[in-house]
């Protein structure tokens, strides 16, 4: 198959996996040679930004929520991420037994739980977009509603702007 023809979703499946790939020996050679301790002069700025874009994505999940936006499943899965990432820094580099019990515990109270509820709404907002493009698809009186082929997502586009076939088509025809 053409390299200059591939879809988006297939330049995504193949750079993605092999980011995904690269990083495991990555992460061995880091894990091995990285020292256990290390100080740096901009911790505060360091925490307090990313608490900054952690504020910043609840408060655009909200804003999605009310404005009944569909980015609010992406927006709310980007929260969640955010909450787990900062719980697990929280666990990790705390260095005394009371820092760390404290971590857990408002990881386990606060962050876990809306990070799941995170994902959750993530999904049902998926699962509910999903269900609107199936009836658009499947009920709408013919020639009057979209076709299946105008739906075709936007991973299914090849670099020239033309569909790559039929949609949820996994091998486009070359």
């Amino acid at each position: 198959m053409n390299v200059r023809s591939w879809t988006l979703r297939q330049w995504v499946i193949a750079v993605y996996g092999l980011i995904g790939l690269g990083l495991f020996p990555w992460t061995i050679w880091l894990s091995a040679s990285l020292k256990p301790d290390h100080e740096t002069q901009h911790w505060d700025i360091a925490w307090s930004g990313f608490d900054v874009a952690l504020a910043l994505a609840f408060l655009l999940t909200a804003l999605a929520a009310w404005r009944r936006s569909p980015w609010v499943g992406a927006l709310a899965a980007a929260t969640g991420t955010l909450l787990l990432t900062d719980a697990w820094f929280d666990i990790v580099l705390e260095s005394q037994s009371d820092e760390i019990r404290n971590a857990v515990l408002l990881a386990v109270i606060a962050e876990l739980p809306l990070a799941a509820l995170c994902f959750w709404i993530a999904y049902r907002t998926e699962r509910f977009l999903s269900l609107l493009v199936h009836e658009a698809l499947h009920l709408s009186p013919a020639a009057e509603g979209p076709t299946e082929s105008d739906l075709v997502g936007v991973l299914e586009v090849t670099s020239d702007g033309e569909p790559a076939g039929e949609a949820r088509d996994p091998d486009p025809p070359a």
